[in-house]
């Protein structure tokens, strides 16, 4: 490709991912790949990560693609960000609407089964062990309460 031809839009996943960026940097923007999985993502996809995503060729573009979406099965368990699925028992790396909706089906299984942290969620409160006496008050709860004198 000549310097000035740059797509600045790369679909990957149904997602349009910021062509303008380094692979590494880019693939950033798939929900359920961060810093490193990406590093892996273009590691195993043999392209080199600081190149411009734009100016990859479409056979390096359609070998992250095909990367990404072999990233379970290419990789340690513990790579993964849902090791083990509470249904099937299998490692798993969702991306994108599939992430969503599982982290609303957990939340939805925690508060249908009435524990503590499902309760947490509905409420509206901190969930994980955060001290509430002074922070994330909403609403009326907000202010210095005084002894009557």
């Amino acid at each position: 490709m000549d310097e000035e031809e740059i797509k600045y839009f790369v679909r990957i996943r149904n997602t349009d991912l910021d062509g303008t960026k380094a692979v590494h940097i880019a693939l950033t923007g798939l929900k359920g790949v961060g810093a490193h999985t990406s590093r892996t993502i273009s590691r195993l996809a043999e392209v080199n990560p600081h190149a411009t995503l734009g100016k990859l060729d479409d056979e390096s573009v359609e070998r992250i693609a095909n990367a990404v979406d072999a990233y379970t099965s290419s990789v340690p368990s513990w790579m993964v960000n849902r090791p083990k699925d509470i249904y099937t028992g299998e490692s798993k790396h969702l991306l994108g609407n599939d992430l969503t909706m599982m982290f609303e089906e957990d939340v939805n299984r925690m508060r249908k089964i009435r524990c503590y942290r499902g309760i947490r969620h509905e409420t509206g409160q901190k969930v994980r062990g955060q001290r509430t006496k002074s922070t994330g008050r909403t609403g009326t709860t907000v202010g210095v309460k005084r002894k009557k004198s």
